[in-house]
């Protein structure tokens, strides 16, 4: 819920000293939402993903007996929840064969080839049938990597690439 707008390094530092002090819906709410800020300030729209935590924990704590759901529907119901954030969690936490699709796998599905679409629905869908059943727990993590680090966006690193004689990217950088 944190991850949008934001980078991995400021999601994770500011989590690291929120979890040391609140890591169960219950306790969340105690810390009430001017002090859930405080933790998490320094994340892109902070107001917004606090006041949706809040509200997540609340339905946590009444209609699931503050256990994560492990259903697309019941997960897509939680405030600032969507798709990708819960196919997310459906893959890392439950293990289920599932591809959440942020804006690198968006580029790096469609400009390699992999799996194009113009939705993010629809390279999920055909990601789902190109890469193999065994794969799917890791695919997510890989190309995400792939796409930070390699396939970036602006300036893509083709010569470093380990996939350049497979992609059909047409601006190949030597």
């Amino acid at each position: 819920m944190l991850s949008a707008q934001a980078t991995d390094k400021s999601v994770n530092k500011a989590t690291a000293k929120l979890f040391a002090v609140a890591n169960t819906p219950q306790t969340m709410l105690d810390l009430g939402l001017r002090r859930l800020k405080v933790f998490i300030k320094t994340i892109g729209l902070y107001n917004t993903k606090a006041a949706n935590i809040l509200r997540t924990c609340r339905l946590l704590l009444e209609k699931h007996g503050g256990e994560v759901p492990s259903t697309r529907t019941e997960l897509e119901a939680f405030p600032g929840v969507g798709r990708k954030t819960a196919n997310g969690i459906l893959n890392t936490a439950f293990g289920e064969p599932t591809i959440a699709v942020d804006t690198h796998i968006f580029r790096v599905a469609n400009r390699t080839g992999l799996a194009p679409g113009r939705t993010v629905l629809e390279v999920e869908n055909s990601l789902l049938k190109a890469v193999p059943r065994p794969y799917r727990k890791d695919a997510h993590h890989w190309l995400i990597l792939h796409g930070r680090y390699t396939c970036i966006a602006r300036r893509p690193r083709c010569g470093s690439c380990v996939i350049y004689d497979l992609c059909a990217y047409r601006d190949k950088l030597a």
